[in-house]
């Protein structure tokens, strides 16, 4: 399955990941460094729990931190996609509220997990234009290129797992 889109030209972010709120940091698998070079951006045990978009062997985290993993495309979501993104941005929600340090990660940590956290602040009590303004503040303003992710959001997660989920008439 491809899940990353290749063709929104967005450089790769300057740092591995970022902290969005209190406790609730969005990043990727790469980075590229103040040189300009790419690097892998590998946990180790900087985060109570991390979930995963996209995943690759070597990139961590280390065993015993929890790590929840729901590869998604960077594209339209199906109905049982929405579903996932909606149950992981509530599990990200809870685990800040209950103190916990959250990365929630995808490739270069732009769309997938821009769109998780987003809704992540949104369960903390962000409307969706703060916390999609929140996201690419303090991330970077390349986060939610992907558009059809910012209307998600905008209609409301809910409402668009219950849309995708509409069987087109026969």
């Amino acid at each position: 399955m491809k899940t990353r889109q290749r063709d929104r030209g967005a450089p790769e972010p300057r740092a591995p990941w970022n902290e969005v709120g209190p406790r609730l940091w969005m990043g990727g698998h790469f980075w590229a460094g103040p040189d300009g070079e790419v690097r892998t951006a590998v946990v180790g045990a900087e985060f109570d729990l991390v979930i995963s978009l996209f995943t690759r062997p070597g990139h961590g985290p280390d065993p015993g931190v929890a790590h929840l993993v729901s590869e998604i495309p960077d594209g339209p979501l199906t109905a049982e996609e929405l579903y996932s993104v909606q149950q992981l941005a509530t599990t990200a929600a809870e685990a800040v509220r209950n103190g916990r340090t959250v990365l929630v990660r995808c490739h270069s940590g732009y769309n997938r997990s821009g769109l998780v956290v987003a809704q992540s602040l949104v369960e903390l009590g962000h409307d969706p234009t703060s916390a999609v303004a929140l996201v690419r503040q303090r991330r970077s303003p390349w986060v939610l290129n992907n558009r059809i992710f910012e209307q998600y959001l905008d209609t409301g997660i809910d409402i668009a797992h219950l849309l995708a989920g509409l069987e087109a008439p026969t």
